[in-house]
């Protein structure tokens, strides 16, 4: 997958904890955090938007796959959210 570099600036405590998460092995590098938090956050946005089809936990995990998979801007993210909710 293709991916643009984005710059951002982060306070010594947030990458102190970013580098955290590193080294204990959950994840492979920075980069990795950043898209797994962002990834999180769009969830939590979702949270109450989607459509109760019996097992919560089976559907949150499909759509953090499509998202891992698919979301290249926020127009993705309101995609996703309308194939949920059918």
């Amino acid at each position: 997958m293709a991916m643009d570099l984005v710059q951002v600036r982060l306070p010594k405590g947030l990458i102190k904890d970013i580098d955290g998460e590193v080294a204990s092995g959950r994840y492979m590098n920075r980069s990795d955090v950043i898209r797994d938090a962002l990834r999180l956050m769009t969830l939590r946005k979702m949270v109450g938007v989607l459509p109760n089809k019996g097992d919560s936990v089976k559907e949150v995990q499909e759509i953090r796959e499509k998202l891992a998979r698919n979301i290249k801007s926020f127009k993705d993210v309101q995609e996703i959210n309308t194939l949920a909710n059918e």
